[in-house]
Formats: C-alpha cells, structure tokens, sequence
C-alpha cells in the first residue's frame, strides 16, 4: 500500500508541475492545463486516502496534518480554473499562472514535510 501512496503522491506533484509552469511559461489558462490540475488533484486525493489508510486514523492533529488541509486550496484552484475558462475572460486566463502558482508553493508544504516525517519514522 505504501507504494502506491508514495507513487500516487509523486504523481501528483509531476502533474501539478507540469500544469503550473507550463500555464505560466505559455503565459495563459488552457484546457489542458485544467485537465492536467484535476489530475494532479486526484492523484493527490488518492494517495492522501491511502496514507491516510496506512497511518490508522487519517487526519493527524500535527504540522503535517494542518498543512495538509491545504489540499483544498488546490481544489479551489481546479474550480476557480475551470469557471476561468467557462467564462473565456482573456484578462483572467493570461493572469491566471499567478494564483498557480502560488497554490502549487502552498502545495509544497505538506508534499515535502510528509516526505520528510515519512523518512523519519
């Protein structure tokens, strides 16, 4: 199971990143880049579920556990995309990879400090 948390949750940063830098570097809010956030998120959601499962309990009243909470930013950026794109608001799509951004470094936060507590068990 821990395999498949640990692939999934990888996964999960390949497609984010993947989405974020190249809707900053095309310099505007695609569909695919949308495709490729609600990828990322479900990878995430997967391999967060299965930890979860692993750890007997799921959420853990702890620095990881808080930060971890900001996986509904990124389900907010998903959605807050997906009306950009519906809307079709050429201001908004070329000033989108800002807020990308921003959630993806947010993002990072529990990515990394759930690699690090994992290491140290």
């Amino acid at each position: 199971m821990l395999a498949y948390a640990v692939i999934s949750i990888n996964l999960a940063l390949l497609f984010y990143t993947i989405g974020v830098w190249s809707e900053k570097k095309q310099g505007e809010l695609k569909r695919w880049h949308l495709i490729v956030f609600w990828i990322g998120l479900v990878f995430d959601t997967l391999g967060t579920t299965i930890m979860g499962n692993i750890a007997n309990g799921g959420f853990k009243f702890n620095f990881h556990g808080i930060t971890g909470l900001f996986r509904f930013l990124m389900l907010f950026h998903a959605l807050w995309a997906t009306f950009v794109l519906i809307k079709n608001d050429e201001k908004a799509k070329s000033n989108f990879h800002k807020f990308s951004i921003f959630v993806w470094i947010i993002w990072l936060i529990p990515f990394i400090s759930g690699a690090i507590f994992g290491m140290l068990k």
